[in-house]
């Protein structure tokens, strides 16, 4: 079994065609899910841009580590060191990386549900971002280090730990791993707490907001609930395996089956919050369903005496955002209230919507 592409008890079709589609679906869906926080106004809080961390570490992993074993796989390649320590790098720092943000959004959805607006106002962007960029810098020094001094796990090259760096082992797994699991069930506990006791009061009448940011907080919590399902299993076998010998097939096939929670993590907020949903309908909408329809106009000055003139075709674009520009200024919606407007001003004249082109193509845009 690779650590790189698999079992080789597979094809190498079968194998290439299950890493790429990994790759592709997940990259798509990693990628709507950060464009849903730019364009969803409900969504537009200081307080997601943990959500759209965790996004950008997943799609580190569907669009730089699976996209490395179809390579290797192209190539014909079996083991490769490089490829294989790269891959290995990567999520290591994404698992890091993502574990820490899941407990900063815990505490920012406390604080935004169960804290006062005073509070949570000290909860600048400002702050948000250096918490965002601190991560992101412990993370990565500390995987650093690990590869540099090669006292991290072994993942490309099994062994076994020795009494010396058992202790290092036991702090960095605290700090890095403990605590911020701990961290994170704290606080959604303490929030679903505080909620139902809330909820239980007769004069509990929450705006909608609130309702909105409940929502959130619990598909939050789902997506932490699948970090857990996902990745467990392997850090297990992996502390196990630092002390007794671990088959290499269930080792590695767990190790995928941790990565391919960055394919899943972006359906689930679309599964279970309606406006991560909405939104990426809307991007569906704008990316997958541009049509161009082609229609036959008979040209003016057509004579009786010349016989029938031919017709030429234009095409109509259609460029469908529901809630974005809907109008433009080359639509006929657009020119008729133009129109309109000219039409109160002075009395004589004319006003007709010219949207023809030279070329014999329009274009409206709604």
């Amino acid at each position: 079994v690779s650590p790189v592409t698999l079992s080789a008890d597979w094809s190498r079709v079968a194998r290439l065609l299950l890493i790429a589609s990994l790759a592709v679906i997940g990259s798509v869906g990693n990628i709507f899910m950060i464009s849903s926080v730019m364009i969803e106004d409900h969504l537009k809080k200081r307080g997601n841009a943990f959500i759209v961390n965790v996004a950008l570490a997943d799609l580190l992993i569907t669009g730089l580590v699976f996209p490395a074993s179809t390579v290797v796989l192209l190539a014909g390649l079996k083991d490769t060191p490089g490829v294989c320590n790269f891959q290995w790098f990567l999520a290591i720092l994404c698992c890091l990386v993502t574990l820490m943000t899941l407990a900063a959004t815990a505490a920012e959805n406390y604080a935004r549900l169960c804290l006062s607006q005073d509070c949570y106002a000290m909860l600048t962007s400002t702050r948000i971002t250096v918490a965002v960029l601190s991560i992101w810098l412990l993370s990565g020094l500390t995987v650093t280090l690990q590869f540099v001094y090669n006292v991290g796990p072994g993942y490309c090259i099994r062994r076994r730990l020795t009494g010396d760096v058992l202790p290092y082992y036991v702090i960095v797994g605290a700090f890095f791993v403990f605590l911020p699991a701990s961290l994170t069930f704290a606080c959604y506990l303490r929030i679903t707490l505080r909620i139902r006791v809330a909820k239980s009061r007769p004069s509990f009448k929450p705006p909608m907001s609130f309702s909105w940011d409940y929502a959130l907080m619990k598909t939050n919590l789902y997506s932490f609930m699948l970090f857990v399902v996902f990745w467990l299993p392997f850090g297990i076998t992996l502390s196990v395996g630092s002390v007794h010998t671990i088959p290499s097939r269930l080792f590695y096939n767990l190790a995928w089956f941790a990565l391919s929670k960055s394919c899943i993590n972006n359906f689930l907020y679309c599964l279970t919050n309606r406006h991560f949903r909405n939104a990426y309908v809307n991007l569906f909408h704008y990316c997958c369903c541009k049509t161009t329809v082609s229609f036959s106009r008979r040209p003016r000055g057509a004579s009786e005496v010349s016989g029938p003139a031919t017709r030429p075709t234009g095409d109509v674009r259609v460029h469908i955002i529901p809630g974005y520009n809907m109008y433009s200024y080359t639509s006929p919606q657009r020119a008729r209230e133009v129109c309109k407007t000219a039409t109160l001003k002075r009395s004589v004249g004319s006003c007709r919507p010219s949207t023809s082109r030279p070329n014999g193509r329009d274009v409206y845009e709604l």
